[in-house]
C-alpha cells in the first residue's frame, strides 16, 4: 500500500476530515494518562517540559514546537531501535543504517555536526565518524529510558551552541520512575521479545530511600538477529547485541538542595558491512567487526524551594566518551579499508557543564522570570586507521564551544506572553596547523496571545549559531579507488576560512487545551505551527573541479566511461542562503473510552542560491491513531497508521552534475502498527503489538549505505512484560 501526499494540501486534507474525531490519544507527546484505581475516571497530565525555556512549563502551554515522549508513550511503542519512538512526533526524521544500532536524528531538515543538539542526562553526545553513513550519531538503549524531549527549531538557544536544528534530550531512569511515594525500596523488571528479528529484552532496575539519600542501579540486554524486509529478504549485517547499565545517587544535603551523580555505559557489538567498489568488478564486500562503547558521567546540583524566588538554580558538570573500535573481517585489501584483520578506531571526549538560575519577581501585574546562566564544552578527536584512510575522512583535532545566555519571560493574567533571550556564542577550532574562531550574538523575541481560553496564538524570531566542526574544517587527503594501480578518486581539501552558520527562524503557531470539551472528563491538546528557517553559511559538502581518469597517464579521450572521476577535490564550504520552510501538526483527543490522534508535516528546503533542493529535507509524513480501552479501562487496544511520501530524484540535489540525485530516491508508503496492553493491576504490564501489519516492502529515506538502500523490516510480532515491585506490598500484608 502506497501513498502519495502532494504537499501541504494532502496533509491539510487529511486533517481536515479527521482534525475532530482524531485528535490525539493518552500514550502521545502532549499528554499521558494515569487511572489511580480501575474503572475511576481518566485524568489528563500533561507532561512537563524545560526543552524551551530551562524553566518548567506545560509541553502543550510552551510557546513553541516542543513534543514529549513519556514513559507510557515508549512503552506502547515497544522500540526495537530508538529511532522507532520518533514517528509520531511532526518534524522530525531519523538516518539509519540497518547494519549499525548507532542513531541519527533529523529536525526540520538539519542534521549532522551537530545541528541537533542530543543530551542524555544533560550530556552531550558529539560522536562523529565520516564514511557512509550520518555525520553524527549516537547510541542509547530504549529500555533505559523515561521520558525525551524534543523541541523543533533554534528556539532553545539558550539550551547550548550549535542547536540551530532543534534539542533532542534524552532522560533515563530515575527513583522516581520506580518507587511510589511512601516506599523505600523496589525494583521493576522487564522481558519482552520480538519475532523480526528474533530477539530477546530483558531489563531489571532496583532503588532505595535512606533519609536523605536515594539510589537506583539496573541493567538490560538486548540480542537481535538479521531483520527480514517485506519481501522476505533477509538484510545482512542487521543484527546486534546491547548492554546497558546506568546507576543514580541523589544526595539531599539540606532543604531545597538536591546533588545528583550519573553514570551510564553501554555496549553495542556488531559487523557493518558496506559495498565498496570502485571501477564496476573491482567491488567487494567490506564488513568490520564493531565494538561501540559510550560512557557518561555527570554530577548536578539543583536548589529550588516555592518561597524562594530569587534563587532557582541548576548545574551539571558531564563527560561523555564515546569509542568504537574495528577490525576488517571480509574485503579485498584496499587503501581505503585495509587488509583483512586490520584495524582502527574513532573516539571522541566531551566535557562540559551547563549552569543556569531563574529568578522571579512581580511588577504590577506582570509576572517575571528572569533565567541567565552559560555553557561549555569541549571536543577531543582521536581517530587512528594506520593502512586505511579513516582518520584522513574523520581528522583528528580540539573544539572549544561555550555561550552565555539571558532571557526574559513576562506573563500578564492569562491572555499575554512575552519572552526575549539574547545568547553570545564563541568557539576556537585547532587541529592539522589550522586555527579558526568566531563568536555571535543571537536574539530571540516571542508573543503569546490568549483571546479565548484554550487557544493561544504565538509568533517567534528566533536564531541559532553552529560553528563549524573538526572534521568540516580539517578534513584533508585523498578518497582512494578500490582497485590496486588507479589513481585517488578524489582529493578533499580542508578549509580553515569556514565561516558558522547561523539560522533565523519566523515561526507562527497555535496551541489547542481543552478540557471537559464534549463531554464531562475528555481533553484535547493539539499544536499547529508554520516556519520557515533562514540559514546564512550554511555548509555543505562542494564537489569540483575537472574531469580526469582513474587510470594515471592515460588521456580522458581514450579513458572508459566507468574509469572517468567527475570531479577532483571535495570540500565543505559555505552556501551563502538556505531556506527550509513547512508546516506541522499534532493533536490529542482523549473521552476515556476512546482516543484518537493526529500527526504529521510538510517541508520543503533548497540552496536558494543555486536553486537546488537540500538533500537532508525528509519527505512528507501523516500519521492517525485510534484506541479503545475495555474491562474498567485495564484493556487498550490501538490501531496506528503511519504514511510516508515518496522522495523523488527531483527533490534530491545533484551537487557534481553526474546525472544522479546525491541521495537515493526511495516511493511512499504506509504502515499499519497494532499494540494491545493488559494492565491486571498498576505494578504488572502485559504487552503485544504487531508493527507492520501488512508485510510491506518499504525504504526508509536516507536509509543507504555506500548508495546501497536497505528495506524496513517487515511483519514483526512484539511481546513484553513488566512488573513492579515495593516494600508498600510487603507492608500491606503483614498483620495488624
Amino acid at each position: 500500500m502506497a501513498v502519495r501526499l502532494r504537499g501541504a494540501g494532502a496533509l491539510l486534507a487529511g486533517v481536515s476530515e479527521l482534525a475532530l474525531a482524531m485528535a490525539g490519544s493518552a500514550a502521545h507527546a502532549q499528554s499521558a494518562t494515569e487511572q489511580s484505581a480501575p474503572g475511576q475516571s481518566v485524568q489528563m497530565l500533561d507532561a512537563i517540559t524545560v526543552a524551551a525555556s530551562k524553566t518548567e512549563e506545560r509541553a502543550i502551554d510552551s510557546l513553541s514546537a516542543v513534543s514529549v515522549l513519556q514513559q507510557g508513550d515508549i512503552d506502547g511503542i515497544a522500540p526495537r531501535r530508538v529511532e522507532d519512538l520518533f514517528f509520531m512526533i511532526p518534524g522530525v526524521w531519523t538516518q539509519e543504517r540497518s547494519d549499525s544500532p548507532e542513531a541519527s536524528i533529523n529536525i526540520r531538515g538539519m542534521q549532522d555536526f551537530g545541528r541537533v543538539a542530543v543530551v542524555i542526562d544533560g550530556a552531550r553526545q558529539n560522536f562523529q565518524r565520516s564514511g557512509h553513513n550520518a555525520n553524527g550519531t549516537f547510541l542509547i538503549d530504549p529500555e533505559l529510558l523515561s521520558s525525551v524531549d524534543i523541541a523543533r527549531g533554534p528556539v532553545a538557544n539558550i539550551y547550548g551552541s550549535g542547536a540551530i536544528g532543534g534539542v533532542a534530550s534524552f532522560k533515563t531512569k530515575d527513583v522516581e520512575d520506580i518507587l511510589r511515594p511512601g516506599e523505600n525500596w523496589g525494583g521493576q523488571v522487564h522481558a519482552g521479545f520480538g519475532s523480526n528479528p528474533g530477539y530477546p529484552v530483558t531489563s531489571a532496575f532496583g532503588a532505595a530511600r535512606f533519609a536523605n539519600v536515594e539510589a537506583i542501579a539496573g541493567a538490560s540486554y538486548r540480542t537481535t538477529g538479521n531483520y527480514k524486509d517485506g519481501n522476505n529478504d533477509p538484510v545482512e549485517n542487521s543484527g546486534y547485541d546491547l548492554a546497558s547499565g546506568l546507576a543514580k545517587v541523589t544526595v539531599r544535603p539540606a532543604d531545597g538542595h538536591k546533588v545528583k551523580l550519573t553514570g551510564i555505559t553501554e555496549n553495542s557489538t556488531y559487523n557493518t558491512g558496506q559495498i565498496t567498489g570502485l571501477p564496476p568488478g573491482a567491488s567487494a564486500e567490506t564488513v568490520y567487526d564493531t565494538k561501540l562503547h559510550t560512557d557518561i558521567a555527570s554530577l548536578r546540583w539543583t536548589y529550588a524551594r516555592p518561597e524562594d524566588r530569587l534563587f532557582d538554580f541548576d548545574g551539571n558538570v558531564y563527560w561523555t566518551r564515546t569509542k568504537q573500535d574495528q577490525t576488517k573481517l571480509v574485503g579485498a585489501a584496499s587503501p581505503i579499508t585495509g587488509a583483512v584483520g586490520d584495524r582502527r578506531s574513532f573516539s571522541i571526549d566531551t566535557k562540559g557543564f551547563d549552569v543556569h538560575n531563574t529568578s522571579r519577581f512581580d511588577t504590577g501585574p506582570f509576572r517575571h522570570a528572569l533565567t541567565y546562566g552559560g555553557d561549555y564544552f569541549r571536543d577531543d578527536v582521536e581517530n587512528s586507521d594506520p593502512t586505511g584512510n579513516g582518520a584522513i575522512l574523520t581528522p583528528n583535532g580540539e573544539r572549544t564551544v561555550g555561550g552565555a545566555f539571558v532571557q526574559w519571560k513576562a506573563n500578564y493574567a492569562t491572555w499575554l506572553e512575552l519572552i526575549g533571550a539574547m545568547r553570545y556564542d564563541s568557539y576556537e577550532l585547532n587541529g592539522g596547523g589550522t586555527h579558526n574562531e568566531g563568536d555571535h550574538l543571537s536574539p530571540k523575541a516571542t508573543l503569546g496571545l490568549t483571546p479565548w481560553q484554550g487557544i493561544t496564538f504565538y509568533g517567534t524570531f528566533a536564531e541559532g549559531y553552529r560553528a563549524p566542526a573538526v572534521t568540516e574544517t580539517l578534513v584533508n587527503g585523498g578518497h582512494p579507488p578500490f582497485a590496486a594501480g588507479f589513481a585517488d578518486l578524489f582529493t578533499f581539501v580542508p578549509n580553515p576560512n569556514l565561516k558558522p552558520e547561523i539560522g533565523k527562524t519566523k515561526e507562527v503557531g497555535v496551541n489547542l487545551k481543552f478540557d471537559n470539551l464534549l463531554q464531562a472528563g475528555d481533553a484535547l491538546r493539539g499544536k499547529v505551527n508554520l516556519f520557515r528557517n533562514d540559514v546564512d553559511d550554511y555548509i555543505e559538502l562542494v564537489t569540483f573541479g575537472p574531469q580526469f581518469c582513474l587510470i594515471p597517464g592515460l588521456p580522458l579521450g581514450f579513458c572508459p566511461g566507468a574509469l572517468i572521476s567527475p570531479y577532483s577535490f571535495a570540500q565543505y564550504q559555505n552556501v551563502e542562503h538556505a531556506r527550509i520552510q513547512g508546516i506541522e501538526l499534532e493533536a490529542t483527543y482523549d473521552r476515556g473510552d476512546w482516543f484518537a490522534q493526529v500527526a504529521g508535516h510538510h517541508m520543503t528546503g533548497k540552496d536558494v542560491d543555486r536553486d537546488l533542493p537540500l538533500a537532508s529535507v525528509p519527505p512528507d509524513k501523516l500519521t492517525l491513531g485510534y484506541g479503545m480501552r475495555f474491562f474498567d479501562r485495564k484493556f487498550t487496544a490501538m490501531v496506528r497508521w503511519i504514511g510516508v511520501a515518496a522522495k523523488k530524484a527531483g527533490d534530491i540535489p545533484d551537487r557534481d552534475g553526474d546525472g544522479s540525485p546525491d541521495a537515493t530516491p526511495t516511493g511512499g508508503y504506509g504502515l499499519v502498527n497494532l499494540y494491545f496492553s493488559y494492565q491486571p493491576n498498576p505494578d504488572v504490564q502485559f504487552d503485544f503489538s504487531v508493527d507492520n501489519v501488512f508485510d510491506r516492502y518499504y525504504v526508509p529515506y536516507l536509509a543507504e549505505a555506500s548508495n546501497r538502500s536497505f528495506g524496513g523490516p517487515g511483519i514483526n510480532f512484539k511481546a513484553g512484560l513488566k512488573i513492579r515491585f515495593g516494600d508498600s506490598f510487603y507492608k500491606s500484608a503483614k498483620p495488624g
